[in-house]
């Protein structure tokens, strides 16, 4: 069975050539409609504007730009795929990234005479409504955006008596290799559940166990191998770990990202978090595009000097607008928030964060927790310089550790700490708004898309 199919092409080739390439991939394309990209060099005055169809042997799609017009033909012809027969100087680089992006976005597949790009597995698979937290890169701070939106989302849930509340679907590259549910809403993770874990062969860090600690919510541990241009996994285990929640009988599930890839399954709202210390092409480049329009709403870590400039933030702000210009979009800086009281202790703190970010870390614990910072580590995920970092002179003051849940923080830092009787105390990195963003805007859209989810899995169901 043939595939329904729009043709994009420009005037760059002669009319003919095009023609007679449409009736050889005709034998594996029906072809519906074709999109004019522009230039002029080979297609005499006014030729398009006229009968089209005798000219290429289908009707012409012409947008005021690719955009628009690839949009529009989309919207005419429906089709399975757009097959490109248009080449540089008429489409760049930039230009067919961005349409790439777009069919992606309509879940549509776009190929080139030497590459294909497939929308990701979009399988609606769970029974109540969902909403996924996915990133465009590592440590961009997807984890603990994702642990805050569920906490906040917790009561909600939870006003659903006839359901078990909200489950967290986290996959990692460290994760189990069968779906793992980690019961953090029953009994919290202590720091010698972990290192009993770490020892008995799992990743301990791993983001499940991350979550399930320091949100205390069930969380369902994954994993997945590679990660595509767009999102998709190589490999997962996420859709078993989807009928995995769908048994607890939850009435609402986060699945969470890892680094760029997204979780392969469909949700009912998406939620974008960016690094603004990232360069902006990667976030409105390529195909962040693709991101940014199948995502209801966007979350900018770390837009803080010497991080990123004000100017860089609003440029990012500005840019995801550009692509879709209905997004919300949150600017926000990471403060640590130790799980325990440390007041009169002497910490170091262990943390994945950038070395530039040691004087607003230090000045934050030590104003806000009444301690002596004794030093920082920036090495969480560089084991050899992490074991420098804790047989330097420094650690002798030292009587409590403070460590994120990532990486090294249980096979080297806990276990260091049991070796020598120092106390571990787990670190969250709490979302504070930035301008122009204001406080409480960050919890307010939690809420939205909680509502949101929720209206379109009704629609759905309906």
């Amino acid at each position: 069975m043939k595939i329904r199919a729009v043709a994009l092409i420009d005037g760059e080739h002669y009319p003919a050539v095009v023609a007679d390439a449409l009736r050889e991939l005709s034998d594996r394309f029906d072809f519906r409609g074709a999109l004019f990209l522009g230039g002029a060099e080979k297609i005499r005055e006014g030729s398009t504007s006229g009968d089209t169809e005798s000219l290429y042997g289908l009707p012409l799609t012409i947008g005021t730009d690719c955009v628009s017009g690839l949009r529009a033909a989309i919207a005419e012809h429906e089709p399975s795929i757009v097959i490109d027969l248009s080449d540089e100087p008429v489409v760049g680089y930039e230009q067919r990234f961005r349409l790439i992006s777009e069919c992606l976005a309509e879940g549509v597949t776009y190929l080139g005479s030497d590459f294909q790009f497939k929308p990701v597995t979009a399988d609606r698979l769970s029974t109540c409504p969902s909403l996924s937290i996915v990133g465009t890169g590592k440590r961009v701070g997807k984890t603990a955006i994702s642990g805050y939106v569920a906490r906040i989302l917790r009561p909600m849930a939870c006003r659903h008596a006839d359901k078990s509340g909200l489950v967290i679907v986290a996959m990692g590259r460290g994760g189990p290799s069968a779906p793992e549910v980690v019961r953090g809403a029953e009994r919290p993770l202590e720091i010698e559940d972990l290192v009993r874990l770490s020892r008995s062969g799992s990743h301990a860090a791993s983001d499940c166990y991350e979550d399930a600690a320091l949100s205390r919510i069930t969380t369902i541990g994954c994993r997945r191998c590679g990660g595509g241009m767009a999102g998709e996994p190589f490999v997962s285990n996420v859709a078993e770990g989807a009928i995995v929640a769908n048994s607890l009988d939850p009435a609402f599930v986060v699945f969470e990202g890892s680094g760029a890839a997204m979780p392969p399954v469909g949700t009912d709202a998406r939620l974008l978090v960016v690094g603004a210390h990232q360069p902006i092409q990667h976030i409105t480049g390529y195909l962040g595009p693709y991101r940014l329009l199948t995502s209801d709403a966007v979350v900018v870590t770390m837009a803080e000097e010497p991080m990123a400039s004000m100017e860089k933030v609003q440029a990012i702000i500005s840019g995801a607008r550009e692509i879709k210009g209905d997004l919300t979009v949150i600017p926000t800086v990471f403060r640590p928030q130790p799980m325990q009281p440390i007041k009169g202790r002497r910490v170091a703190l262990f943390t994945t964060a950038s070395r530039t970010q040691a004087p607003v870390l230090q000045r934050h614990l030590e104003e806000h927790f009444d301690c002596v910072v004794e030093m920082v580590s920036f090495n969480l995920s560089d084991r050899r310089s992490l074991q420098a970092d804790l047989r330097c002179d420094r650690m002798k003051r030292v009587d409590t550790f403070l460590t994120e849940i990532k990486a090294a923080a249980i096979d080297v830092v806990a276990e260091t700490a049991q070796t020598r009787g120092i106390e571990v105390v787990f670190v969250d990195n709490i979302p504070v708004e930035v301008p122009p963003a204001n406080p409480g805007d960050l919890g307010r859209l939690a809420g939205h898309l909680y509502g949101l989810a929720g209206d379109r899995f009704q629609s759905r169901e309906a």
